[in-house]
């Protein structure tokens, strides 16, 4: 198997295990950009939706989607701001502080316990791994190159669909 492939197969997994910590996570009403955001309030105070965006690395129309259903729980509050009535700052409310309490992690509590015992230089080899692929894989960045081999299309389709009910597709 060619090394690209393993890669595939390993992000496979990773998906997998974030789609299986993400249904935890719905058994408390909420989903994980939802949580970012209140995650994203607790640390940084009120924010705008732009700044939000920003911060949870999410497009403004789905910050807008997020903010709609967590204004909805009541667990943000939208209040204009003071010098600019045109802008919208975000803040976080009790009932949000308090769902982010009893919120369970992103991360699976094994893998949050196991990198907290990598050392610091480990834990930034990981870090920039990850933001590297990312960005690699980052499809707003660059213009998908037209594949012209039916095969490695047919390939990439019967891999894309194998096991796609157990990868959260």
């Amino acid at each position: 198997m060619e090394i690209n492939e393993q890669v595939l197969i390993e992000l496979r997994r990773i998906v997998r295990a974030l789609d299986l910590q993400s249904k935890q996570l719905q058994k408390v009403g909420l989903t994980g950009s939802q949580l970012m955001v209140l995650r994203a309030l607790t640390k940084q105070g009120p924010l705008t939706a732009n700044q939000l965006s920003q911060a949870v690395n999410l497009s403004q129309g789905t910050i807008t989607t997020v903010l709609d259903h967590l204004e909805l729980k009541a667990l943000i509050r939208r209040e204009r701001n003071a010098e600019d009535k045109r802008r919208l700052t975000i803040t976080l409310t009790d009932a949000g502080r308090d769902a982010l309490r009893h919120a369970p992690s992103l991360l699976h509590v094994d893998f949050v316990a196991a990198f907290r015992q990598l050392n610091d230089w480990e834990q930034t080899l990981i870090l920039s791994s990850l933001q590297r692929v990312a960005g690699m894989m980052d499809t707003s960045r660059v213009k998908p190159k037209p594949v012209h081999d039916a095969e490695c299309i047919e390939a990439g389709l019967r891999f894309l669909t194998d096991d796609a009910e157990d990868a959260g597709c």
